[in-house]
């Protein structure tokens, strides 16, 4: 009788109590990436470059990372004009990631075909995605893209600046930034019962460590709108983090204004690694879904340092860091940790303890001094 009365309870509750999101940065795919990754055979493996990380990832009830290539074919190829081997996706999902945002200024690199390729690649995988569409029809059919994630129901949107000057000849559709179409995807999602509405936004200027006018006033924008998370990339650096109650609406708000690299061939201090933010679910008194917390965890790129090593993500922390990136790891926490100390509201970085097969990362203290 006991087991009945939990069992009628849980039914008549609005949902789930909490549930955990993670959000990644940037995932780039440079050309110094594509020739580490080549192999004998001439195929791209890329198994080894996440498994440090893929505890923290998969402990999430959902995580989204932004691939910032299009999934074009052969041949494959870096900046200026990217495109990613369909492995690379692979890799992504089994470390277990859930959603790929495809809305960025690269996702017309392979211009039109390079799109719907991506798209046709993302179905042949199973894999759930945003931001680009076969036509007006598809997205329609696509949007409002809504998870139940643990009795939360969960909209995601995606949008970028622009796409570096080249323009679609085709019906697809990027979705690019336009408060109209940001204002009309919102109320849609609201109206198809969506809870909480996490709008990833590709914006910002390249390699600035704090947001412009521009991202301040379009985050004061979305706040308008009732969205609950703002999630950003492109400037490929870290920029503050703020979770804060709305003065508009008293919601809390989670805004990240730039998540930086989650993994790169790009070499200065600050583009060696990024930031995941972790985002915690929960209920008021209510019933009523928030965002009751956030935490972000700082990851660094080791790149090859002898012949046959393939690049390797790992928590910036970690002491699996060859000696000959030691001084770049240290300029790259130092530097992001100036920025989160001054400038994060409410989200504190996360020194919970990740062990897996390939790496340790300890708590704080071994952050202390850098």
């Amino acid at each position: 009788m006991f087991a009945i009365l939990i069992a009628l309870c849980a039914l008549l509750l609005p949902g789930g109590d909490s549930a955990e999101l993670v959000f990644a940065g940037d995932a780039m795919q440079h050309q110094r990436q594509i020739d580490a990754a080549r192999q004998p055979d001439g195929s791209l493996d890329y198994s080894g470059y996440f498994t440090a990380l893929q505890p923290y990832i998969s402990s999430a009830d959902y995580a989204v990372v932004n691939i910032e290539a299009p999934l074009g074919g052969a041949p494959y190829s870096g900046y200026p004009m990217f495109c990613a081997h369909d492995n690379y996706v692979t890799a992504l999902t089994d470390a277990g990631f859930d959603l790929m945002l495809s809305a960025n200024n690269h996702i017309l690199d392979r211009r039109d075909k390079g799109v719907l390729r991506t798209i046709s690649a993302f179905e042949s995988k199973g894999v759930s995605w945003i931001g680009v569409y076969r036509d007006a029809a598809h997205r329609e059919q696509h949007l409002p893209f809504i998870r139940d994630i643990n009795g939360f129901k969960i909209a995601f949107l995606n949008y970028t600046y622009g796409t570096n000057g080249i323009e679609k000849r085709t019906p697809i559709v990027i979705d690019y930034i336009n408060r109209d179409t940001i204002a009309s995807d919102v109320s849609r999602a609201r109206e198809n019962g969506a809870d909480l509405i996490a709008v990833c936004i590709h914006w910002g200027d390249e390699y600035k460590l704090l947001p412009n006018s521009t991202q301040r006033s379009l985050a004061r924008y979305l706040e308008t709108l009732g969205v609950d998370m703002i999630i950003g990339g492109h400037p490929h650096v870290i920029q503050p983090m703020e979770l804060r109650k709305s003065e508009i609406n008293n919601r809390s708000v989670l805004t990240v204004y730039s998540l930086g690299n989650f993994i790169s061939a790009m070499r200065t201090t600050d583009t060696r690694g990024g930031a995941m933010v972790r985002v915690t679910l929960g209920r008021d008194a209510d019933g009523n879904a928030m965002v009751t917390g956030a935490s972000y965890r700082m990851v660094f790129v080791q790149p090859p340092v002898k012949k046959g090593d393939n690049f390797r993500l790992l928590p910036a922390e970690s002491e699996d860091v060859h000696p000959s990136m030691e001084l770049r790891r240290k300029g790259f926490i130092r530097n992001a940790r100036t920025i989160f100390d001054r400038h994060n509201i409410n989200v504190p970085m996360d020194t919970t303890a990740i062990v897996s097969q390939d790496a340790v990362s300890c708590p704080s203290d071994t952050l202390k001094g850098i």
